[in-house]
Order: structure tokens, then C-alpha cells, then sequence
């Protein structure tokens, strides 16, 4: 039977961090701010697969509370996601993902990011969507104060 789940993260952008979105560190002048790397987009990424499972989100796991995960690459979360998974005996079919910026340009990106996003999942990149858009200048986004990504994950698991 096919779980669809639902994912959604956010992070304020700061001076003296990298940005990192889908495991690939972007030329910007900020950051995202966060315990981990803050990687938005692998964060929704993770949250829709947990979410597939009927599971809790990405803080039930990796508590950013807990040092264990201060500036720890997301691709760890991403792979604990995908080990639920297989430990239900089920597969991930497909995850789909887009991410608001008002800067930087992410599109010349994006192959890299679904490359990494696949390869921590599991998945060859064509199962993995990633689009990118601006806010159109309105809000916080499109003040260039945070970036945020939505995605959906598509799990097939055993009745």
C-alpha cells in the first residue's frame, strides 16, 4: 500500500555559515542557521519519508538538543529516514521537493542535490524532484532573511 507524507522546514539565513541545501555547500554570503547544517531541504525531505511512516518528525530523531547532532551533516537524517523504511519492509518510490530562495540562483545546483538526496535514500535520481522558486520578493523569504523547502515522499509498504 502507497503512504504519501509531507514535509516542511525552515531556517533564517546569518553571516559566518554555509549554505548548504541538499548536501551541497552554495557560494552565498549567508547561511542557514540551525544545530545540524541546517539543511532545509534535506530536512522536508525527511520529515515527508518519516512522515509516510505515520512517524514523528525529524526533531523526535535527531533532538537539537542533543549534541550528538550539533553541525551534523543531514545526510545522516535522510539515511535514518530510509533505514525506517526498510525496517517496516517497505521502499521508497519517490520523493518530490521544492525550495523557496529569494537568493541565491539554485537551479545550476539542483543536479547535485538530487544526486546526493538519491544516493542517501537509496534511490537513483530520477525518483528524486527537486525544484527551486522565489517568494516574489514578499516576506521573509523574499527579504532574503530565510529559505524554506516543502516536500512529499511516496512509501510503499506492506499491508
Amino acid at each position: 500500500m502507497v503512504h504519501v507524507g509531507i514535509g516542511y522546514d525552515v531556517h533564517q539565513l546569518v553571516a559566518g555559515r554555509p549554505l548548504v541545501l541538499g548536501g551541497v555547500t552554495i557560494p552565498h554570503s549567508k547561511g542557514l542557521d540551525g544545530h545540524s547544517d541546517a539543511d532545509a531541504l534535506m530536512h522536508a525531505i525527511c520529515d515527508a519519508v518519516l512522515g509516510a511512516l505515520g512517524e514523528s518528525d525529524i526533531g523526535e530523531f535527531f533532538p537539537n538538543t542533543d549534541p550528538r547532532w550539533k553541525g551534523a551533516p543531514s545526510r545522516i537524517f535522510l539515511e535514518e529516514a530510509a533505514h525506517q523504511v526498510r525496517l517496516r519492509h517497505g521502499r521508497i518510490i519517490n520523493v518530490d521537493a521544492t525550495i523557496i530562495a529569494q537568493q541565491p540562483k539554485l537551479r545550476p545546483h539542483a543536479a547535485a542535490m538530487q544526486e546526493n538526496i538519491a544516493f542517501a535514500l537509496g534511490l537513483t535520481p530520477a525518483k528524486v524532484g527537486i525544484k527551486a522558486t522565489t517568494n516574489e520578493h514578499l516576506g521573509f523569504i523574499g527579504r532574503e532573511e530565510g529559505i524554506a523547502a516543502m516536500a512529499v515522499a511516496s512509501v510503499d509498504l506492506p499491508d
